[in-house]
């Protein structure tokens, strides 16, 4: 034996959760941080957009286009909760090794094809 004691880590149970716990409020900080000003920021300049369209009648055009894009960002993001709810996050490594497996597969009905 050695004796190197230094490359062999001690895990304790309790530090891992409290390292989850640290990070998530990181994360929400920072959500908070970013999500808070940009939001305000959209709903002034979707309450001038308003403003706009009562105010004259040629204002009227760019409503549709916000509209759109705000149904579009929408359905992005219903389809952003339905795959993390149906787990397609789980796994992130599967889909690459899923992809090299059926590139060697193809690779080979390739070579058995030119024979």
């Amino acid at each position: 034996m050695s004796g190197n004691t230094e490359t062999t880590q001690s895990t304790d149970p309790q530090q891992t959760p409290r390292r989850r716990g640290v990070a998530w409020i990181i994360t929400i900080v920072f959500a908070v941080l970013i999500l808070i000003p940009s939001m305000l920021g959209f709903v002034m300049k979707f309450m001038e957009l308003i403003h706009l369209t009562q105010g004259e009648t040629d204002g009227g055009f760019a409503i549709t286009p916000v509209v759109n894009y705000l149904l579009a960002s929408a359905g992005f993001f219903f389809m952003l909760l339905w795959a993390g709810a149906n787990g397609m996050f789980n796994d992130l490594e599967k889909p690459k090794y899923f992809m090299l497996e059926n590139e060697s597969r193809l690779d080979e009905l390739d070579n058995y094809v030119e024979r």
